[in-house]
């Protein structure tokens, strides 16, 4: 069995830790102008201007059940959505607002759609909830927000309350929770409170006087106390993020490759975690974004996590029309080909057992199994004919490439090599691979430890 305990979390995360691997769903408003997610701050757009999005959203071509059979394929398991993203606009059919795809040319509820298909094709069900609104009129005026910059901004702020914004989102999350079905994570998104000190930091630079909360919001703001004993008191497994400022069950480390297992600031304790990536530089659709990774790349971010203990849920941002364009689909297609032959080495599986990481060769990363009997040796570097391990000697039952199941030759104390200058070691085991890598990124080789 695994050595490694993680802390203790409010809701159900013993699903999450075994099967590692979701998809992000970014889809609203903003993938009409497809220049990225933030597009109605980053070029401070006014509300008169933005609805021009809403009066003709339609993503005709939307289909559910296509979504949750891409990802099922891609090898995910669970999936999150934004039912309402920074912009406001709601996915869903809320009673509490007119700014939701109801009243679109669309005319349905996408977060019901979404929330059937993905639950009938057997993968967990996520909903992502901005706690950030630039649409709704109580969510006063910040350092975000798309009217920061106007000549009348100190007015236009005037009356706002924070607290009839916070009564909306918790009725809102009611809403979620409640008509719905189960829901299996909640994604709360995200905190940005202002420092004290922030006077003298450059990066506040667009912090005004008038601006409340010193133009700012996290925990206190968003009542964040009652926001999540609402959330439990109507699905207490839920799996909920730490970005309304209050540890909950997972950390969500973003658009970066954490180098060691996410612990807790005070007790050092492992936490559950999960990286959060996008295929390009964009969460939202975006038409003109070239940054998209290589193949390599997205298969070496989901073996990086998982040896490090952690989940990867990767982002796919929808067209408009409501479908994925080609070149997500390209990508959820390498993750489709690598986990046909390798899920084994990643689904139920962590960050390997302290010794065998002390001896992972040089360009290998390394998983196991829960149950401690499988290792698996990811080669993201492939070595020149022999693969030598320290400190296996005697362990190995074994061995085998995972992805065919063709069986790799291993030696112990030594190689087979003629060479009087080959190494020799009594814990020493050389893995004998085929000089030419064989035509998967990453080969994986299987190991049935005694």
């Amino acid at each position: 069995m695994s050595s490694y305990v993680t802390r203790k979390t409010p809701g159900n995360t013993a699903w999450f830790t075994h099967d590692r691997f979701g998809m992000f769903i970014h889809f609203g408003l903003y993938a009409q102008p497809a220049r990225h997610e933030w597009i109605k701050t980053n070029e401070f757009i006014p509300e008169e201007k933005y609805n021009k999005y809403f009066e003709h959203f339609n993503p005709d071509m939307f289909d559910a059940r296509q979504w949750a059979k891409t990802a099922k394929a891609a090898g995910m398991k669970y999936a999150v959505l934004t039912a309402k993203h920074h912009e406001g606009f709601c996915m869903f059919d809320s009673k509490y607002t007119d700014y939701k795809i109801t009243n679109t040319a669309f005319g349905r509820d996408l977060v019901k759609e979404y929330a059937d298909a993905f639950r009938a094709e057997g993968l967990h069900v996520g909903l992502y909830y901005s706690l950030i609104d630039w649409h709704h009129p109580d969510f006063p005026i910040d350092r975000l927000h798309p009217r920061r910059k106007d000549a009348d901004a100190e007015q236009q702020d005037k009356g706002r309350d924070m607290k009839k914004y916070a009564k909306y989102m918790r009725d809102q999350v009611t809403e979620l929770l409640t008509n719905y079905g189960k829901i299996d994570i909640l994604w709360f998104d995200f905190s940005y409170s202002t420092p004290d000190d922030y006077a003298s930091n450059p990066s506040y630079s667009e912090i005004k006087p008038w601006m409340q909360f010193k133009g700012g919001k996290g925990k206190e703001q968003w009542e964040a106390e009652e926001l999540i004993k609402t959330a439990r008191s109507l699905q207490p497994d839920i799996i909920i993020d730490n970005r309304t400022e209050i540890e909950q069950d997972i950390v969500t480390p973003e658009q970066y490759q954490v180098l060691s297992w996410p612990r807790h600031p005070e007790t050092n304790e492992l936490l559950v975690w999960e990286a959060c990536q996008t295929f390009s530089g964009s969460w939202g659709y975006y038409r003109d974004e070239q940054t998209w990774k290589s193949p390599k790349m997205l298969i070496d971010m989901l073996i990086n996590t998982v040896s490090l203990g952690g989940n990867l849920l990767m982002n796919v941002g929808p067209t408009a029309r409501g479908y994925f364009d080609k070149r997500a689909n390209n990508a959820l297609a390498v993750y489709e080909e690598w986990m046909k032959y390798n899920s084994r080495a990643i689904y139920g599986c962590t960050m390997a057992e302290p010794e065998f990481l002390d001896v992972a060769p040089r360009g290998t990363r390394l998983t196991q199994s829960a149950d401690g009997k499988r290792l698996y040796i990811h080669l993201m570097e492939y070595p020149y004919h022999y693969l030598e391990m320290h400190g296996m000697a005697g362990k190995i039952e074994y061995a085998q490439f995972l992805h065919d199941a063709s069986e790799i030759l291993f030696t112990e104390k030594g190689s087979n090599h003629f060479s009087e200058g080959r190494t020799k070691s009594d814990d020493l085991v050389v893995f004998e691979l085929p000089y030419i890598k064989p035509d998967v990124i990453d080969p994986v080789i299987e190991v049935f430890l005694k």
